[in-house]
């Protein structure tokens, strides 16, 4: 489980990435290298990292659904997500 002040900080950095998205696109296409530095550090989307949604672990992240591999795979035994089955042979 990661620190809630971990998690808080990937959501403002989210908040930050789509406020900004217009306009460091717009500096982008002008050329204004100095417009883009003067703009937060944390408005750029590589700053971003993905984390779980459930809780906050920062590897092992599966695109797809959002969520950890520990969640992943707790979430599909229980059949909490539709159409994943346990492969056997």
């Amino acid at each position: 489980m990661a620190k809630e002040s971990m998690k808080a900080r990937e959501r403002k950095r989210a908040q930050m990435v789509e406020k900004y998205a217009a306009k460091r696109a717009k500096l982008k296409a002008a050329g204004d290298w100095e417009g883009l530095q003067k703009l937060p550090a944390n408005s750029s989307k590589v700053r971003m990292h993905n984390r779980c949604q459930l809780t906050g672990r920062p590897r092992g992240y599966m695109r797809l659904f959002g969520i950890s591999r520990n969640v992943f795979r707790n979430m599909a035994l229980e059949g909490k997500i539709p159409g994943v089955t346990k492969g056997s042979w």
